[in-house]
């Protein structure tokens, strides 16, 4: 369709998935998440994990939060004319600009090619707001010139930390962080944008699986270069076999329940999109720590075991800690079965302290979790699918 007028889809849409163009649309996302966790890994390796988190924290943010804009914009307003395609790709375009900027902001707090690329891609969402209300009447359209104007405010925000002193930088780009979180908020007082239970829940799963991808990659990039160089055999198989362990089980966790069932008013959705930062970050950041781990174990890294191994563990458990707030737990009857993932979280954390085969216990331990749960929910008999377990 070369133009059609962009109207609100219906929230009882039958059979709505995500489109060709959403799915590219996240493609385009991994090469950001390479970046940050490319960094993450270098920080982590030289000893200056604090310094690491916050860097791998605020550059993450931007990622998630651009996808997170497009995504729930999409769910609500997706016309799929060519002013609509050619919007999203200049937003595709901005996140690859922000892509180049990533080390930059990393390293040397320098976001100049950050914020541009963050421009571009505001510009083009902000076009799609105004269209939207234009197409739009009474609360719905005022709830659409509230994001755009919100959407303005906060660009202006990012552009002027640039001419901020550097060591005010990290401080007011968190309060920049809020105010971009609080504009959804206030937009949607009033009037909710007619997104999609189930087609929001899709795109999640898909940027989940996504990450959890990307941290396959970037460990099996890894593995191979030790083994290139050193020929470790013996120190790598545990880490490749714990990561994958991990990785499998954090898929099959995750969608474990068929969280759309929820998703019915801002007041679930708001808390439950907002979460998956941290879901999101971990899931790449687990990838980062098994790169960690393998550079130890050739002798790369400088720094100690315990702090090896925390690289992977403290992400697993974050991980799993946070589907269980955000999912598992609104589908689980009985304290036992409440149990495995905070239990879980807990063990995995413990793992930390088992010396060099901590990621390979590790990887035993979420796989527990998985066989566990499982197992409980087949006795309770709570779900009849397969995979609806944890």
């Amino acid at each position: 369709m070369t133009y059609v007028p962009m109207t609100a889809r219906s929230r009882e849409e039958g059979h709505r998935t995500a489109t060709s163009l959403e799915l590219f649309f996240d493609l385009c996302f991994v090469v950001a998440i390479a970046q940050a966790g490319a960094r993450l890994v270098h920080a982590l390796a030289e000893g200056h994990p604090g310094a690491g988190v916050v860097g791998y924290f605020f550059v993450f943010f931007g990622v998630w939060w651009a996808w997170m804009n497009f995504t729930w914009f999409a769910s609500a307003y997706d016309c799929d004319d060519v002013p609509y395609r050619v919007a999203t790709l200049v937003q595709i375009s901005g996140v690859l600009v922000y892509a180049a900027g990533v080390s930059r902001a990393f390293d040397d707090n320098d976001w100049v090619v950050a914020v541009i690329g963050y421009l571009i891609m505001r510009v083009a969402l902000t076009a799609q707001w105004l269209r939207a209300a234009a197409g739009e009447s009474g609360a719905a359209r005022s709830a659409a010139l509230k994001y755009a104007v919100g959407l303005v405010i906060c660009q202006a925000g990012w552009v002027a930390l640039l001419f901020a002193p550097d060591a005010s930088k990290r401080w007011l780009f968190l309060v920049l962080v809020v105010a971009e979180l609080m504009v959804p908020v206030l937009a949607e007082r009033g009037h909710q944008t007619p997104w999609h239970a189930h087609h929001i829940v899709e795109r999640y799963g898909l940027f989940t699986i996504i990450v959890l991808g990307e941290t396959i990659a970037a460990s099996t990039v890894a593995v191979q270069s030790a083994l290139e160089e050193h020929e470790a055999l013996d120190e790598l198989l545990p880490i490749a076999a714990g990561g994958l362990l991990i990785v499998f089980a954090a898929w099959w966790i995750y969608f474990a329940v068929p969280m759309h069932e929820r998703l019915n008013t801002n007041r679930e959705a708001i808390p439950w999109g907002y979460g998956h930062l941290l879901i999101f970050a971990s899931g790449a950041a687990i990838g980062a720590g098994i790169e960690v781990a393998v550079e130890h174990a050739v002798g790369k890294a400088h720094i100690s075991q315990a702090a090896a191994n925390a690289a992977v563990t403290v992400p697993s458990a974050l991980f799993l800690l946070m589907v269980w707030l955000l999912h598992s737990r609104h589908f689980k009857r009985g304290v036992a079965q409440q149990l495995v993932l905070p239990v879980s979280a807990l063990a995995l954390l413990a793992c930390t302290w088992a010396g060099s085969y901590a990621v390979l216990y590790a990887g035993l331990v979420a796989t527990a979790a998985v066989v566990v749960g499982m197992t409980l929910s087949v006795r309770g008999g709570q779900f009849e699918r397969a995979g609806a377990d944890v």
